[in-house]
């Protein structure tokens, strides 16, 4: 179900790149494809993994970003073995600095590791974990204190969209963020539908589009033009070698966060999906 007069009234009527037609023309935003691996891999699958597929991916570093986000565990082999042209990413991380947090990895010591990058309001840790829109935006704070990017992830539950909701609760994650006086530049944002996530159902391109639009107006409003501009806003929800080229060729799709398929041969497909894109001219000046 889309997002009927919501979406109408607040994007159709003004196109995103129309809001912010005056500004000087900026570089093209790099897709961005993250591969999550979430509670999976043994370290024998782990090396099978690295040579076999993802040291093995073509990268145009001029037009993508490709991440790798395994257990931390198994963040000191990847590191290891992982091809420089690839991000290694932690898949969560603490909303405190060091100290008695039993079980916690704080931002910090992400940095003196090493690690740039993490994932962080996955609906999995929402759902499971019990993690508030305010745990998650103080995450963010304390990875930017660090210089960690981070992959914020958002979205709306089955019941939610079908009780006309999805916008509201996807507001509401930005919002909390959006109350921290956070900088936006080190921030991806990930779309993902909770009842797309590992069932095999998908949001139609034109859902997620909605979403998306509805997104970067969002950041125009409400942290800047440039923001809007530059802040890349990707998708997840049971993407595929075989759905990711028509989900990619929607305006305002900048890239993935992938699952189970990260951990599968056809993630180099999901890849090249994004490399093989002809979009480009349509992004350079919104």
């Amino acid at each position: 179900r889309g997002l009927g007069d919501v979406y109408r009234r607040q994007v159709s009527t003004q196109s995103t790149w129309d809001l912010i037609k005056d500004m000087d023309k900026k570089p093209v935003r790099k897709f961005f494809v993250g591969g999550n691996w979430k509670s999976n891999g043994s370290i024998e699958f782990v090396k099978s993994h690295l040579t076999g597929v993802i040291n093995k991916i073509e990268i145009a570093p001029e037009k993508l970003e490709v991440m790798v986000s395994p257990i931390y565990l198994h963040l000191p082999l990847v590191k290891e073995m992982l091809s420089p042209k690839v991000i290694l990413a932690a898949q969560n991380m603490s909303p405190f600095g060091k100290g008695p947090y039993t079980g916690e990895i704080s931002a910090d010591q992400l940095k003196d590791f090493g690690i740039k990058w993490a994932i962080v309001g996955h609906s999995e840790r929402r759902s499971h974990f019990l993690e508030s829109d305010e745990r998650i935006a103080q995450k963010v704070v304390e990875a930017q204190k660090e210089g960690i990017s981070v992959v914020l992830c958002i979205g709306e539950k089955i019941e939610e969209r079908e009780a006309g909701k999805t916008w509201e609760v996807c507001k509401r994650q930005l919002d909390a963020v959006l109350s921290k006086k956070v900088d936006w530049k080190p921030i991806v944002i990930a779309y993902e539908p909770v009842w797309a996530i590992g069932t095999g159902k998908v949001a139609t391109p034109e859902q997620a589009q909605e979403v998306h639009a509805l997104i970067r107006k969002w950041l125009n409003d409400s942290v800047g033009p440039l923001a809007a501009q530059e802040t890349r806003i990707i998708y997840g929800g049971s993407v595929d070698d075989k759905n990711c080229a028509i989900l990619i060729g929607q305006l305002d799709i900048d890239g993935f966060l992938v699952g189970g398929a990260s951990l599968k041969p056809g993630f180099t497909t999901i890849v090249k999906s994004c490399t093989d894109c002809k979009k480009q001219s349509s992004r350079m000046n919104i």
